[in-house]
């Protein structure tokens, strides 16, 4: 009996080794833990993640046939594990580059520190843009007239401007109804609009190939889908079948709203700063 007692202690001995646990160490284990939360949370909200769930259950094949010593499966698999990356790496593209390009739009002072004391200073565009643009869109919606005006925000849409003609003019209801007006020259493609200019229209867009998508829905969403996936840009469309007006934001299309949620989601695309404090941790104070 002392036999066995003494092989219990010298394997914990060996193997049951309790680390030396710094602060640092629990401070580590809290960042790896935000990050993979975070990573699961973007790939279960983006077209990934049954790609995700498909790689999960060749991972468990694998181990499977590791605890059978299945030979000639795990020598496949070692000889496509290098291969088997690359390949993740071209799938996930899109879903990797649009993570980037939201961590590199995010500015993480911003919400701290105001270094102008000027109000209003990173406006995008004007009180007046916004009434126009809701003015316009809500007459096309009557006549259920076509449309589809992308508007810009951090990301430049240069790529897109130059597809279309140039227009550089300031943004009036009466213009954009008169682009989209059936049988002119302007009618056919999107409108870009950079702060409170209407720069090009005609402008060809990307197509959304979200599944997810209502099969009733045409050309003119799929391509507010798809450059609101590419970029960070709100997409206004109005439905020449129904009149309807729809928001394309961040990859999601938000149908069939109203003339006071179209104003919600430009004032927040406004970026009005209406904080004339400095340093917002001491609000209250100068």
């Amino acid at each position: 009996m002392r036999a066995v007692i003494d092989q219990f202690v010298n394997f914990g001995s060996s193997y049951l080794v309790i680390p030396d646990f710094k602060p640092t160490d629990a401070l580590e284990i809290v960042i790896i833990a935000i990050l993979l939360y975070e990573v699961m949370v973007w790939i279960k909200d983006t077209r990934s993640w049954m790609l995700f769930k498909g790689i999960v259950i060749l991972l468990v094949f694998v181990l499977f046939a590791s605890l059978l010593n299945l030979t000639t499966i795990l020598w496949i698999a070692e000889r496509t594990l290098n291969v088997g990356i690359i390949a993740v790496i071209i799938v996930f593209q899109p879903e990797l580059r649009k993570a980037l390009e939201q961590i590199g739009r995010k500015n993480i002072f911003s919400d701290l520190i105001i270094g102008d004391e000027s109000k209003n200073v990173n406006e995008r565009f004007s009180d007046r843009t916004i009434n126009e643009l809701i003015k316009a869109t809500y007459d096309l919606a009557k006549t259920k007239t076509g449309a589809l005006i992308v508007i810009e925000q951090d990301v430049p849409l240069n790529e897109y401007e130059r597809t279309g003609i140039d227009i550089d003019s300031a943004i009036s209801n009466q213009l954009l109804i008169n682009i989209f007006e059936h049988n002119t020259p302007l009618h056919d493609g999107a409108v870009i609009i950079r702060r409170n200019r209407i720069v090009s229209a005609t402008c060809y867009l990307p197509l959304s190939d979200n599944m997810e998508l209502s099969k009733e829905l045409g050309t003119r969403h799929r391509a507010g889908v798809g450059v609101s996936e590419v970029t960070d840009s709100l997409t206004i469309v109005v439905s020449e079948e129904t009149g309807k007006v729809s928001v394309a934001l961040e990859g999601k299309l938000y149908r069939n709203i109203d003339g006071e949620q179209l104003r919600k989601y430009l004032i927040t695309a406004q970026n009005k700063r209406t904080d004339t404090k400095r340093f917002k941790i001491w609000k209250g104070r100068r």
